[in-house]
């Protein structure tokens, strides 16, 4: 059974096995199945947390269809905007675990000395204070499936370890070495997780559909496509988003009335202009590429000439009609400048901005002036944000970003509906729902 916790109780102490800020599969697995692990081998009350809104859960569209695939309902779930950790911290009755990333935002850092432990696969930019299991491998959730099977072995269910399965497998590119992403020890765990369950699906097909479920952006609104994998870059003046989008440009451009979404889009988070980098693939699995400007700010709109001329790397790019006369359209001749190489472009283009305080120039009236710009609207995040390469778009990496623009207003639940909803997990069922194999 998944997730069935303690029964309900109003507890001294409340443990939470927190994700990153990304909640890529990789964090939102490693956080439920360490939760399910922690609290059959204790007695104290642990609650996974996603840490995100609820209302971005549809952008995490592989994190849907996986949950689905072994039955477990989002309405199981707690995320970040349901539960006040700073009232529980300040309560005395918050202990924190830490998994896929190991270093809190600074809206979080009241919550550091609350930390017992921290689960993370990547290179630590400090040493935390507690204990600390750290290893340089493919996904988090290599790590954690380690942690389960040193345990008791009835503890590692069916449910559990298809979820650790397809996220080991996604992260790893399906385990394959060219892409420079698998390790011996996520190989090692994926083996072995197949021998203790051999009706695991496939490989292939469990990575083509997880792919599949990852860049389906059909039920998407034009906002929610914009934000399911952005960048954004700020200068003193001036903000700036990137997002990838996983439809051809010929396709986006004829969404119904995409030219107010965008305006929309950028008003309501405080975005000067947008560069979307469309990246879809051929018959053989070629990345095509494509990139669209937006911005109803002459100045912004320089950005594609500073794109046009780029020689470092070059794009290679060629104008497309557009309808829409706030709109710069092109074809992206260079297909491996993905976005990892684009943004070093935009930030140089910032940096003279502000150098020749033509971002200064900018902000009146529509931006704010200089030394009065409100932090919490204009996050300076996208420094942190670099992904790898890889022959697919990459999973969204740990958000290690000094704001984040969760939600902080009130939770919606409260710690006696947080423990009442997970008491009810209990009678969700091991999965029997049809594997992608025989989809």
């Amino acid at each position: 059974m998944w997730l069935s916790l303690q029964s309900c109780r109003s507890p001294s102490e409340v443990h939470v096995v927190l994700g990153n800020e990304a909640c890529d599969l990789d964090s939102m697995v490693s956080a439920l199945a360490l939760a399910y692990y922690l609290a059959k081998v204790s007695v104290a009350v642990f609650v996974p947390v996603l840490n995100i809104p609820r209302s971005e859960f549809p952008l995490r569209t592989e994190s849907s269809f996986l949950l689905q695939e072994q039955q477990i309902p989002d309405t199981c779930l707690i995320f970040r905007d349901e539960i006040d950790l700073h009232a529980l911290h300040r309560a005395g009755s918050l202990s924190l675990t830490l998994v896929d990333h190991h270093i809190l935002p600074s809206g979080d850092a009241a919550l550091e000395e609350a930390v017992i432990e921290v689960i993370d696969h990547r290179p630590l930019e400090r040493e935390p204070r507690c204990r600390v299991t750290a290893e340089l491998v493919g996904s988090c959730a290599t790590l954690v499936a380690e942690r389960i099977v040193q345990g008791p072995a009835e503890l590692l269910d069916r449910q559990t370890a298809a979820l650790l399965h397809g996220t080991i497998i996604l992260d790893c590119v399906n385990m394959t070495p060219e892409a420079g992403k698998v390790t011996p020890k996520d190989t090692q765990y994926v083996a072995l997780l197949e021998s203790k369950f051999p009706d695991l699906p496939e490989r292939n097909v469990l990575f083509e559909a997880l792919q599949t479920a990852k860049f389906d952006v059909s039920g998407l609104t034009t906002d929610q496509m914009l934000r399911k994998d952005l960048k954004v870059l700020s200068s003193d003046g001036l903000v700036l988003a990137i997002s990838a989008v996983y439809v051809t440009l010929e396709a986006f451009l004829q969404r119904p009335g995409l030219q107010q979404d965008l305006c929309a889009f950028c008003q309501r988070h405080g975005y000067g202009g947008l560069v979307a980098m469309t990246i879809s693939f051929n018959e053989w699995n070629e990345p095509f590429r494509q990139l669209a400007v937006y911005s109803q700010h002459p100045a912004v709109r320089t950005v594609c000439g500073v794109l046009e001329c780029a020689n470092n790397p070059p794009l290679d790019l060629s104008p497309l009609g557009s309808l829409y006369p706030n709109i710069c359209a092109y074809h992206q001749g260079n297909t491996v400048a993905s976005r990892k190489k684009v943004l070093p472009i935009l930030k140089d283009f910032l940096r003279e901005q502000e150098d020749s305080d033509v971002a200064g120039e900018v902000g009146a009236p529509e931006y704010e002036p200089r030394g009065r710009r409100d932090p919490a609207r204009y996050p300076r995040h996208g420094d942190a944000l670099l992904e790898d390469d890889a022959p697919l778009p990459p999973t969204p990496m740990n958000s290690l970003v000094d704001e984040c623009p969760l939600d902080r207003g009130l939770p919606k639940l409260s710690a006696e509906a947080i423990f009442e909803k997970f008491s009810h997990i209990m009678v969700v069922r091991p999965s029997t729902s049809s594997s992608p194999e025989k989809k």
